[in-house]
């Protein structure tokens, strides 16, 4: 061999001499010549760069092939690329891991470029160039990159979670955030809560009330019952009681004792792994533990959420990251579920008042009432305006408005007492003004906490029409309207209930067929932009130019045209004796109704009743399926929505229009049926008898039916 340029050393065949040689040897880059023997490349040449970078020297390298540098980290796929170009005679570039001589790795960037004689290649030139530094600031800013993707995920995958959240009464609810766990963070997740014991859920169960701490886990017979009191010998359960944080690992093929929290779930996510249990549960066959997580309320944990990790098991292969996410999941979840139970409880004690404040209204025979009460607030419960229409006897009949003022639950159960005093003393005695002077000893004896007005009217039938005997106090002055004259009741004036210190009066009037008798309360006319007096005229005016010939369609009429925009509580009652020729005569009033129904099962049978009188009214015999359609609209309101439900009928034209609207804004769905129990089928029965639809009102839902009048 002969020796060149500075200890550069070259085989007597390398093709370099003169200037190139020179140059190459001169270069600070590591290069070196290999031979091209169909399949091996031996090292021919070396430049003295290459000795000092890698460490080997001239005679260690010579005759050797390059893969003396590849190190146990080097990618083959890479070194099979280069040498697939080699073999086919093209150049090529790659970077790739490699060793010197010393033994430390390096990132090398290869360049290997052919040399011909004629149209054969003789030699290779490789060129290295150390790309370490370049290599490790690119892996730092990849961990970066990866770390910054990781963040983003994880709060994309919170924001994903509480936007599910929102939608808390879904029945699926927990279940879609766990399968989001599943796409983005964990291999498998299940969420448990404590409800009497545990179990695995799906949604949550706003009526279900969280067991208490120190409940035991509630799922095995009682002649089951085992006692173990030691340290560790439940501890799931000292999770649920809040004695134990988590996370936990679990193992599933455990001897915890049967009755145990644990032993119960462990034994329910073994045994899945062979696919013994729901889909809910089933795991991979190759999971021998799940990590739980609490899921904590305010004041005591509610369930568990269960997860296995997408590699490894146990709580150590769970990063910071994941351990975070998994963290406010469980915080966010405890918390919409604790605060959707915390709504569902004040909703059944909003209902409870409403229950002993809202309206009951009496089918009475022989006159035609209609009744309608709404709260100033779409989200109140409970309001301060009630009414009341009772059959005393079977000739006589008591009518009550009245006001208690202020819009809370201290209103509404004073109310409630009001209601009560009002209605036993009706009973007792017909006569209005003695009515009240009583009503106001019992109400100063109860010191009921706020001031109200009312009107107490009885009627009693005389000859064809009804003799009306009423007595006010402190309360608007009810509407007599005949023949579109209209007059208002207003004598047997008095104070506020509880303030009369002598003894009320009464006056009287007589009503005909054909008569209807308007109650109401201010909300009803006063406005910021007229005084109390104007609206009295207002609701004059309106009250005598009414078309309709039944109390729903001058109920409708009166607010239609007066209670657009109210700022209080509205209640109205309108009392008509009918006349002889009702049922053959035509409204010329707008052919739409409304009832506002107390969430109650009465109500199914109160809608049903609104329909076949409303169709009568209008002539609409060809709609013989809207009582059932109604009926199904009407108790799916009752069972799944909660407060009032409003019900509107149309005259289309060709049928008749049915609306139910709820406050529960979940939409609803057609079924075949729940399993295990009756029911679930009453929107397939509404798809076969109507067209249907749905839509988002005032934070619940409008569900309305369109029922074909078949002469049509």
């Amino acid at each position: 061999m002969v020796v060149v340029n500075s200890g550069t050393t070259q085989s007597p065949h390398t093709p370099l001499d003169g200037l190139p040689a020179a140059a190459l040897a001169a270069v600070d880059v590591p290069v070196f010549i290999t031979a091209d023997e169909g399949g091996a490349w031996p090292i021919v040449w070396v430049n003295e760069s290459f000795v000092r970078t890698t460490g080997f020297t001239a005679s260690q390298v010579m005759g050797r092939e390059p893969g003396m540098l590849r190190s146990a980290t080097t990618d083959e796929q890479v070194v099979e690329q280069l040498r697939a170009s080699m073999r086919a005679g093209v150049g090529r570039t790659e970077v790739l891991r490699a060793e010197a001589a010393d033994g430390s790795p390096f990132w090398a960037r290869v360049s290997v470029s052919p040399m011909r004689d004629a149209d054969t290649v003789t030699h290779w030139v490789v060129v290295l160039v150390d790309v370490t530094e370049l290599m490790d600031r690119d892996v730092e800013h990849a961990a970066l990159v990866a770390s910054e993707r990781r963040e983003r995920t994880s709060l994309g995958l919170v924001a994903q979670v509480s936007d599910l959240l929102m939608d808390i009464d879904d029945p699926h609810t927990l279940r879609e955030i766990a399968r989001l766990l599943e796409r983005g963070l964990v291999r498998w997740a299940s969420f448990y809560l404590n409800d009497g014991g545990l179990r695995a859920v799906d949604g949550v169960d706003a009526g279900s009330a969280p067991t208490g701490r120190g409940t035991r886990h509630g799922n095995v017979p009682p002649d089951q019952v085992e006692i173990d009191r030691a340290p560790d010998a439940d501890p799931v359960q000292q999770m649920l009681d809040g004695e134990r944080e988590g996370p936990y690992e679990l193992a599933l093929r455990s001897d915890r004792p049967a009755t145990s929290a644990s032993g119960w779930l462990a034994r329910r996510l073994g045994t899945s792994a062979t696919g013994a249990t729901t889909d809910r549960d089933r795991l991979p066959d190759d999971v021998a533990s799940v990590v739980l997580l609490p899921v904590p309320g305010r004041r005591r944990v509610l369930g568990l959420l269960a997860v296995v990790p997408r590699t490894g098991a146990g709580v150590d292969v769970l990063d910071e990251a994941t351990l975070t996410v998994l963290t406010l999941t469980v915080r966010r979840v405890g918390l919409a579920v604790d605060n959707v139970r915390l709504y569902a409880r004040e909703h059944r004690l909003a209902e409870t008042l409403q229950r002993a404040m809202l309206p009951e209204q009496a089918e009475v025979d022989g006159l035609d009432v209609w009744t309608y009460y709404a709260p100033n607030s779409e989200h109140a419960q409970v309001g301060g305006d009630w009414y009341d229409v009772l059959q005393v006897a079977p000739d006589v009949v008591g009518v009550v408005i009245g006001d208690v003022v202020g819009h809370d639950v201290e209103a509404a159960a004073a109310m409630g007492q009001l209601r009560s005093v009002v209605r036993s003393s009706v009973y007792e005695e017909a006569e209005p003004g003695a009515v009240l002077s009583r009503v106001d000893k019992l109400v100063a004896g109860m010191r009921v906490p706020r001031p109200a007005g009312l009107v107490l009217t009885t009627m009693r039938r005389h000859g064809d029409g009804w003799r009306v005997a009423y007595s006010r106090a402190g309360h608007l002055p009810a509407l007599h309207v005949r023949g579109g004259e209209v007059t208002r009741l207003s004598g047997a004036g008095g104070p506020l209930i509880g303030f009369g210190r002598a003894p009320r009066e009464s006056a009287w009037t007589d009503v005909l067929p054909g008569d209807f008798l308007v109650f109401y309360t201010d909300g009803l006319i006063e406005r910021r932009d007229r005084s109390l007096r104007q609206g009295v005229e207002s609701l004059t005016e309106v009250a005598g130019s009414i078309t309709a010939l039944d109390a729903a369609g001058i109920g409708e009429e009166v607010l239609s045209r007066l209670a657009d925009s109210p700022e209080d509580d509205v209640a109205v009652v309108v009392v008509r004796v009918p006349g002889p020729d009702d049922e053959t005569r035509r409204s010329g009033s707008p052919r739409v109704r409304r009832w506002v129904l107390p969430g109650e099962p009465a109500s199914i049978g109160r809608a049903r009743h609104a329909v076949l009188r409303t169709a009568r009214a209008w002539d609409l015999a060809g709609v013989g399926h809207a009582e059932l359609v109604v009926s199904e609209l009407v108790a799916n309101a009752v069972l799944h929505g909660w407060g009032q439900v409003q019900l509107r009928l149309y005259d289309t034209g060709d049928g008749l229009r049915i609306e139910v609207e709820d406050s529960n804004p979940t939409p609803p769905v057609t079924t075949d049926g729940h399993p295990g129990r009756i029911g679930g089928f009453g929107m397939q029965i509404v798809e076969r008898l109507a067209d249907w639809g749905w839509r988002p009102a005032r934070g619940g839902k409008l569900v309305w039916a369109k029922v074909r009048d078949s002469r049509r």
